[in-house]
């Protein structure tokens, strides 16, 4: 492994290398986490391609000094400063899926195969939506994640009358009592907030492109439900599985899964 600093705008982008293979594939981990998740697969797949994941800005060690919106443009741009290709592969977990397929229907042309662990974006969110996509619901989660008391009674009387799922309540739980997790939170949604996957033009690129597309997840995931990839499944050159897990993908018992889909 391998850790590197890539100057951008006035921002540092934070990255590690893996392997040595000929083939580029890109990494893109989920939310809280960091490009040193994906280090579990360099013995299945270094031989094969050399792996840049990459840190997204408040995360990891990139250092975000920009006040725009980080775009898939801007995600491109790291992907061109970090390694030169024509073309690439990409690997994405949770969060990092919203970013991977955004990247799918707007530079289709740049992307060889694409691999997604359990992606958010498939659906709608309505508490997403609300928090990063309008002003007043923007607004109400600034105030919220300062004070967020009203939040966690909605949330633990909704767990009470079986609106929300235990799992579901205590991942929310993991990530919003601590206020400096709560300001971080904060921070993340609103900064990624342009990455939005629309399923009928990933549909038609993979279709058109011919863009090989492979869905995992968790048969017991309670977070990002692997039904929401069904609408993909009658698609030639897109594939759903299900394996034997919850919604951690990136753990060393399933590298040998994750490797046979980018080499399938």
């Amino acid at each position: 492994m391998s850790q590197f600093s890539l100057d951008y705008k006035s921002s540092k982008i934070n990255y590690y290398v893996y392997g040595s293979g000929p083939n580029v594939l890109f990494c893109l981990h989920g939310y809280g986490e960091n490009g040193s998740s994906f280090q579990f697969l360099e013995n299945e797949l270094g031989s094969l391609y050399t792996l840049y994941a990459v840190d997204f800005p408040f995360h990891g060690n990139t250092e975000w000094a920009e006040t725009q919106t980080f775009t898939a443009a801007d995600l491109l741009s790291v992907f061109s400063g970090i390694r030169s290709a024509n073309s690439f592969s990409i690997l994405a977990y949770s969060m990092g899926g919203r970013a991977a397929m955004h990247i799918l229907q707007e530079f289709p042309a740049k992307i060889e195969r694409m691999v997604l662990l359990a992606p958010d974006g498939l659906h709608v969110n309505f508490w997403y939506w609300l928090a990063t996509q309008t002003f007043a619901g923007n607004k109400l989660f600034h105030v919220t994640m300062n004070d967020p008391k009203w939040f966690f009674a909605f949330l633990d009387g909704a767990g009470k009358v079986k609106l929300l799922n235990e799992s579901l309540i205590k991942f929310v739980h993991h990530f919003l009592d601590n206020k400096e997790e709560r300001i971080l939170l904060y921070k993340r949604w609103s900064i990624m907030r342009k990455f939005k996957p629309r399923i009928a033009t990933l549909r038609k690129v993979c279709t058109e492109k011919g863009i090989p597309l492979r869905f995992v997840f968790g048969r017991h995931d309670r977070i990002i439900l692997g039904k929401r990839a069904d609408v993909f499944k009658n698609e030639s050159n897109i594939r759903v599985k299900l394996i034997d897990a919850g919604h951690q993908l990136l753990k060393p018992k399933y590298a040998q899964e994750i490797a046979a889909l980018l080499s399938d």
